[in-house]
């Protein structure tokens, strides 16, 4: 007979009808002594449903400890990577990977049970270990709040600049990250996330602050047709949507705006080594618009073929959009292989049937990681690029075969030092480029000068098959990391070109601001006060029509500045 403490092993509604009935055996006496003969009188009837009831409770109690767990499909889900983000990501930053919850369910007419922690289930590509350390890669380890549905993000990036080279407008050119000097700027406000739910995923952030304005100047395209696609574009960094593929170790599908991986430095100058890259990065791609597939055939590597507009741009320059890619591999836990290569985009605006091809290596190694010390860990990243541009009057080989040399070489390399449990870090870098045609340097914005309304060539810093740039840097970044969401950084750069190129005291703006289109005002190859004497591929004066008189843009040869940040990431 069942005893009074067996009721709370049934299910509720059993225990409910037991209830309604004064004489079940569940309310029987439990000291062993036998009970009462009216006790005893249970009515037939009674008595067949409770051994039937009775019955029914041992079957469903067999058939839950013997029903196997269920393991709910795959939910897919951004995780913190190398691409950053990718990329690229990044970027950085590397894309998100299929996230996999194994939750082991049990469930009956009676009641539900979950499988014990540990569940054996798949691993997430490079998720196995700790990637944090990488140089374009967030170091944000938890996620404050999140959802099954959606994964916030917000990030601010604010900073002064202080220029050795005062220039009295405040200007900074030559750079992809540093715009104002002598000044608190917000260069970068970043709202948005991750949506991930029944396989269905996407992605959105703004960029908000200087990021907007001086990101799209690097884009020609939107000066092909109609439309302000410079405008529409403006305030979103990243936004694309996309279906994750239960198959091999993931297949993801998106299309939209996504970030870049070309230059191994992520878009965020959170996620870096250092505030203001090297050429190598600062030069090549942020961002593309299309449609790429990230295919991980193992946990350790990924195949992501690109379908774009072309090399940083929000249209096609022309008529032949680019292809590319990235190959990522992660042998283990200390090493990060990456290759990104780019082809077949005609980029040059106006320029039909002018091709360009670029491939983009990197090695990211931890070789030394000891928490305990003081000095806990050490790693260093190198990045080669090659390129060139060909057809249309240009050539990668040089003079003897169709026109100029119109190519990229360049380097850079980083090393990094944590103290004190990863509190602190020291970043010492730098590389080297050589740009003949100057197809990849970033314009310098004299007179508020942008890549569309210098499309037919600038007159300040000319942009022709063969003119030549050469040029270097150096930098010295120390971090103060509180907490794994802020970082209060200062950093140190000196950078050398052959050629004027950076600020210098007079500053690239007219006296009393800019004043009209660019292309209508010439500089001069004389010198004044101030500036160096400028040769003659740096040269256009006497521009018929001009009515302003002439204006003296003062650049120089040499910048070095200091730039003090505080950067967030939630």
């Amino acid at each position: 007979m069942l005893k009074f403490v067996s009721c709370f092993k049934l299910p509720i509604v059993v225990c409910a009808l037991a209830l309604a009935l004064p004489q079940h055996p569940c309310f029987a006496q439990t000291s062993g002594q036998p009970a009462s003969p009216a006790d005893q009188q249970i009515p037939p009837a009674v008595a067949k449903k409770l051994e039937a009831m009775e019955a029914r409770i041992e079957q469903l109690e067999a058939e839950l400890r013997a029903r196997p767990a269920a393991v709910q499909p795959d939910q897919p889900k951004v995780v913190a990577a190398a691409w950053s983000t990718s990329a690229p990501t990044t970027p950085s930053a590397i894309a998100a990977a299929p996230s996999t919850q194994v939750i082991a369910q049990a469930q009956s007419e009676a009641a539900s049970a979950q499988a014990p922690a540990g569940a054996p289930g798949k691993v997430e590509p490079f998720s196995d270990a700790d990637w944090t350390w990488l140089n374009g890669n967030p170091r944000t380890k938890d996620i404050f709040w999140d959802t099954k549905f959606f994964t916030p993000e917000i990030r601010t990036d604010t900073d002064y600049v202080f220029d050795f080279n005062h220039p009295t407008d405040h200007s900074i050119g030559g750079s992809s990250e540093l715009f104002r000097s002598q000044e608190v700027q917000l260069e970068q406000l970043g709202i948005g996330g991750d949506f991930h739910y029944d396989n269905v995923r996407a992605r959105f952030m703004t960029q908000f602050g200087m990021y907007s304005v001086t990101t799209a100047r690097n884009d020609p395209s939107p000066g092909h047709g109609q439309w302000d696609l410079a405008d529409a574009y403006r305030y979103v960094s990243e936004a694309w949507g996309g279906y994750h593929f239960n198959v091999l170790n993931g297949v993801n599908v998106d299309a939209g705006i996504f970030l870049s991986y070309i230059g191994l430095f992520s878009y965020y100058n959170f996620d870096n080594w250092a505030y203001q890259p090297s050429y190598v990065s600062s030069n090549t791609p942020w961002f593309f618009n299309g449609v790429r597939v990230q295919i991980f055939p193992t946990k350790h590597l990924k195949i992501e073929p690109w379908f774009i507009n072309g090399w940083q741009s929000y249209a096609s320059a022309n008529h032949t959009p680019g292809l590319g890619g990235q190959l990522k591999w992660t042998p283990n836990s200390y090493i990060n292989v990456i290759s990104n290569n780019y082809g077949l985009g005609e980029d040059d605006l106006f320029v039909p049937h002018r091709k360009r091809i670029h491939t983009d290596n990197s090695i990211e190694v931890k070789y030394f990681d000891r928490p305990s010390s003081t000095l806990d860990k050490m790693a260093f990243s190198l990045t080669g690029d090659l390129g060139c541009e060909y057809g249309s009057g240009v050539s990668c080989y040089g003079n003897h075969r169709g026109g100029p040399k119109q190519s990229f070489v360049g380097f850079m390399l980083y090393n990094r030092f944590w103290f004190h449990k990863d509190l602190f870090a020291v970043t010492l870098g730098g590389g080297k480029i050589n740009n003949p045609g100057r197809y990849l340097v970033l314009l310098p914005p004299i007179n508020g000068e942008s890549a569309i309304t210098a499309a037919t060539n600038s007159p300040y810093f000319t942009e022709n098959p063969g003119d030549p740039f050469k040029a270097w840097d150096s930098s010295f970044t120390f971090d103060y990391m509180p907490k794994q969401y802020i970082t209060f950084r200062w950093e140190y750069d000196y950078r050398h070109a052959n050629v004027p190129y950076w600020s210098g005291r007079g500053g690239i703006t007219p006296p009393g601001g800019n004043n009209g289109f660019p292309q209508f005002f010439a500089c001069s190859n004389g010198s004044s006060s101030g500036q160096e004497t400028l040769g003659p591929a740096e040269t256009a004066c006497g521009t018929p029509g001009s009515t302003s008189g002439v204006f003296f843009p003062d650049l120089r040869r040499d910048e070095s500045f200091i730039d003090m940040s505080i950067l967030v990431k939630f």
